[in-house]
């Protein structure tokens, strides 16, 4: 916590906080698939795996990839692309238009 003049400042290692010390949900040379959920102030994706962020280069929003772990911080880790993910997540089912036992007007 940032206390100004003389105090602990907000992220020393002094800190407590979610995590921190831990064991990471990924470590260097890890490949995982992960979605792109949002943006990052610098531009990199940012994919979470359990909770812990990981920043992805080159990436978009909402894309799926393969990515390898290339670096393993405190409070994040850093990818790079590998390729596609093996698998997208399942799309979601279309909603119904039409109730039970109804039928479609004729055109």
């Amino acid at each position: 916590m940032y206390s100004g003049r003389g105090g602990r400042e907000f992220g020393s290692r002094g800190s407590s906080g979610g995590g921190e010390g831990g064991p990471k949900p990924v470590k260097v040379g890890d490949e995982i698939d992960v979605t792109i959920e949002a943006k990052a102030a610098r531009g990199d994706g940012l994919a979470k795996k359990d909770g812990f962020v990981i920043f992805v280069k080159g990436t978009e929003l909402g894309q799926n990839v393969r990515i390898r772990i290339t670096d393993v911080r405190e409070r994040f880790a850093v990818g790079e692309v590998v390729g596609a993910a093996s698998a997208a997540p399942a799309p979601a089912e279309p909603a119904a238009t039409e109730a039970p036992g109804e039928e479609k007007p004729a055109e």
